[in-house]
């Protein structure tokens, strides 16, 4: 590993480090212990996994704590450092650290999605989609994306996609829309555009918060990759829970977005996760402004 003087400003001891690596991983297992084992043993979630293909960051990876550029974690005192050969870490002097050599690969990714974060925050949340998007995934096929019975049928999900206007503005789940659904749409999503649509009532919007959060791992505090985890796990469950797909087997009772009761479920949700969403981007967008500054100097070691 090169030896580099990175532009950090706080120094934490082995002790307190090795705590919070430990904290993190048993919050993560806590949310993914019983899925994990499961998974070992063959079996498929089609709510969880979702959190692990969709997005490319695996288990092993989220349950690693990291403090985030500008800390410096300090050598234990057996010598042995559980770091220093992790990816993004360079050594300096009496630990390892997140290198700013890492921080300037990380610029074209940085500056990307702080202008998709910020373009979505610009806008106002809309509540009138209805999680209908799972259903135009299935739309006349015969070919559902997972394995559970649909609750309505074929012919019943069919009939509540065509009594509704679809109004998904969510690119990665308008390229799952079959070919008869994707007509349907009030607008033609591409991914070149998606500066332009993504708005904060979106629950896949609220969701992809994990993937930036992820992506800029470990630049950023490892409390913030968990805490947008947590964040899409939970609205991963409302998106299935208002799917067509019955999941009562599971314990997910469902979310019925084809009656008046069900709607209002629903847009109560969005609301919810709407809010959360807000703070957790906005918490990203200041992660975000700290380190771009960051690749245009350098600065000292502080401890503290």
């Amino acid at each position: 590993m090169p030896t580099a003087t990175a532009p950090t400003t706080t120094v934490a001891p082995a002790n307190e480090w090795a705590t919070a690596a430990s904290r993190h991983t048993a919050r993560i297992d806590g949310m993914i212990g019983d899925y994990l084992h499961d998974r070992r043993r063959g079996g498929h979630h089609p709510v969880v996994d979702f959190l692990f293909t969709y997005y490319p960051y695996r288990p092993a990876q989220l349950r690693r704590w990291h403090p985030g550029f500008g800390t410096v974690l300090a050598d234990p005192p057996d010598g042995s450092h559980p770091y220093e050969r992790a990816r993004g870490y360079t050594r300096v002097p009496g630990g390892v650290t997140v290198g700013v050599e890492y921080l300037h690969t990380r610029e074209r990714t940085l500056r990307t999605s702080r202008a998709l974060l910020a373009a979505t925050a610009s806008r106002p949340a809309r509540f009138g989609c209805f999680g209908l998007h799972e259903w135009a995934m299935v739309y006349r096929t015969d070919a559902p994306r997972h394995d559970v019975p649909l609750r309505l049928g074929a012919a019943g999900t069919d009939a509540v996609v065509e009594s509704h206007q679809l109004v998904c503005t969510h690119f990665d789940a308008f390229r799952f829309f079959t070919d008869d659904a994707r007509g349907r749409n009030a607008t033609a999503l591409t991914a070149q555009d998606r500066l332009n649509h993504d708005q904060p009532g979106c629950l896949h919007a609220t969701m992809d918060l994990y993937r930036v959060a992820a992506k800029l791992s470990p630049l950023v505090p490892s409390s913030l990759v968990a805490d947008a985890f947590e964040l899409a796990h939970r609205a991963r469950e409302i998106d299935m829970r208002a799917s067509p797909y019955d999941l009562t087997g599971m314990g997910y009772q469902p979310i019925r977005i084809e009656t008046p009761e069900g709607k209002t479920e629903y847009q109560r949700a969005q609301h919810e996760f709407a809010q959360s969403g807000s703070v957790l981007r906005e918490r990203l967008l200041a992660e975000m402004d700290r380190l771009i500054p960051t690749m245009a100097g350098r600065a000292g070691v502080a401890r503290g």
